[in-house]
């Protein structure tokens, strides 16, 4: 896609910010936000899922609520990656997973219970193929998951 097929104004600009922060507003209220219509912003939003530049709508898990309450990063060296990825892809306890430039070759955020919850993670993670790993726990999130 051309840069100008992807460029968007600022009311798109604003409607994204909404969305990012609550997917599952009203169309009423994300018109008034943004100074539309509910059906302009509908229409907004409909053309934005067209042209791919909003990709899915998901939901964002309170992993504490979920008795995960220690919050780690791990880079790791792996051997394989298709296995490897599928094995990622599985498990519920993986926030987020990339394969990166560099060293290490994946870094996975994971959500455990507790520090035994962590062992055992690190410990599937190294039968799944990882090498080597070093991990990092997340003392409080500032942006993002």
């Amino acid at each position: 896609m051309s840069a100008k097929n992807t460029a968007i104004d600022k009311v798109d600009e604003e409607i994204l910010s909404v969305l990012r922060s609550d997917a599952r507003i009203p169309w009423q209220m994300l018109g008034e936000r943004v100074g539309l219509s509910a059906n302009a912003a509908a229409d907004r939003v409909r053309r934005l899922l067209r042209r791919g530049i909003i990709t899915r709508f998901t939901t964002v898990v309170d992993q504490r609520l979920l008795g995960r309450s220690l919050t780690a990063i791990v880079d790791a060296r792996i051997t394989t990656t298709a296995k490897f990825d599928e094995a990622l892809r599985r498990r519920d306890d993986v926030v987020w997973a990339a394969h990166v430039t560099g060293v290490p070759d994946v870094k996975v955020m994971v959500a455990c219970k507790g520090t035994q919850g962590l062992d055992d993670f690190l410990q599937w993670l190294h039968k799944q193929g990882a090498t080597e790993t070093r991990t990092d726990v997340v003392l409080r999130p500032i942006v993002g998951v």
